[in-house]
């Protein structure tokens, strides 16, 4: 890892200290993130959880949000996000949905476990069968919905 990695990640796991802010009641839990790309600053974020009353606002997910913002697109490609811990299932997927293209975490969701976060169980729902169940009477309509979308807005054929 470079120098330039490392002192980012510093950066992030700076962030995620600011949930200790509060003598009382916490932001969220102890994660934070940032961004960059082609070497600079585009964005940072820490646990809102607890603050917004927001299961999403993970530490990652707002330096997503706050780095989208700034460059005015939903697609963060030729960025990296450094975050203090392993990504949750859904910061990870995020991370992907807006083509991030190089993720680092300093501790591991086992770390996160040992203070009582769950992060780990969550990817144990990931096994095929264990996270959703199909509702295959209202398949017809849901993709009917979801071709019209296409036709309407896709100039390739696809998203």
């Amino acid at each position: 890892m470079k120098s330039d990695d490392i002192k980012a990640m510093q950066e992030a796991i700076k962030l995620s200290a600011s949930s200790l802010k509060d003598e009382t009641i916490p932001t969220g839990g102890p994660f934070g993130a940032v961004i960059y790309k082609n070497g600079e600053f585009i964005a940072g974020g820490y646990n809102h959880v607890l603050a917004n009353h927001d299961p999403s606002a993970h530490g990652e997910v707002q330096a997503i949000r706050a780095a989208c913002q700034k460059l005015n697109t939903w697609d963060l490609s030729g960025c990296t996000l450094y975050t203090s811990c392993e990504p949750c299932p859904m910061c990870l997927m995020t991370s992907k949905w807006a083509n991030i293209d190089k993720i680092y975490f300093a501790a591991t969701r086992k770390d996160a476990a040992d203070i009582g976060f769950k992060d780990d169980d969550l990817y144990e729902l990931l096994k095929p069968g264990v996270y959703a169940t199909p509702l295959p009477e209202c398949r017809n309509e849901a993709v009917e919905v979801m071709q019209q979308w296409l036709k309407k807005f896709s100039t390739n054929g696809k998203y």
